[in-house]
């Protein structure tokens, strides 16, 4: 898929929110901006393909992107109300596959799809867990599949703004971008990784790794 901006409905439309789903950010002038575009990065990182599989699709923001680009859109979160947020788009003549379950026993056949999009999922695992969850999704990819994920680089300024916003980030993010990366290099060849950058430096990180045909 191409870069493009992301496209958003109005928030009053998204159903099934709770109250950890950041969409109430995406509005606000600054921080709404870097919200946004760590989802941009990473959708421009999924080349297209018939199906998609994003782990931690929340409200749903990304499903009108993809739709452009996957012929199924198939989705797993540990908390959404499924069925709200495929009502949602199925009004749109987007027609999800959406079900609860962890990213660490995934639902789903060997081999079934083209890309698994995880956008800022991964840190909240412990670093023991990451080689778990990238063996799961090396499962479920199809040789020659795409894994893409957005993580956060933690700085100071990123600790402050959460601080602000009444979180402490000790106690959502246990891995760091590079415990995230180390696990995907091990069964997995790594395309890219693209830092975002803010006026503080590089704030996020987008990783583009290939299935191998046997995992390490």
């Amino acid at each position: 898929m191409t870069a493009a901006s992301l496209k958003l409905l109005p928030r009053s439309e998204y159903a099934g929110v709770n109250r950890d789903d950041p969409i109430r950010f995406y509005s606000w002038p600054v921080l709404g901006r870097m919200y946004r575009r760590r989802v941009e990065m990473c959708l421009a990182e999924c080349t297209g393909g018939q199906r998609v599989l994003e782990v931690g699709f929340g409200s749903g923001v990304t499903f009108l992107n993809l739709h452009e680009g996957y012929r199924e859109i198939h989705g797993l979160d540990l908390t959404a109300d499924v069925a709200e947020v495929k009502r949602v788009f199925d009004a749109r003549g987007i027609d999800t596959h959406l079900r609860n379950g962890s990213v660490l026993e995934m639902p789903y056949a060997d081999e079934t799809f083209d890309t698994v999009l995880l956008i800022s999922i991964l840190e909240h695992l412990d670093p023991a867990q990451q080689e778990m969850a990238f063996r799961e999704i090396w499962r479920v990819l199809k040789p020659g599949g795409q894994v893409v994920y957005g993580v956060p680089i933690e700085r100071p300024l990123m600790v402050f703004m959460f601080r602000m916003l009444g979180y402490n980030i000790r106690e959502h993010h246990f891995s760091t971008e590079k415990d995230v990366s180390a696990a995907a290099e091990k069964m997995f060849d790594r395309v890219r990784v693209t830092p975002m950058r803010s006026f503080a430096g590089a704030v996020y990180e987008v990783g583009h790794f290939r299935k191998r045909h046997a995992a390490a």
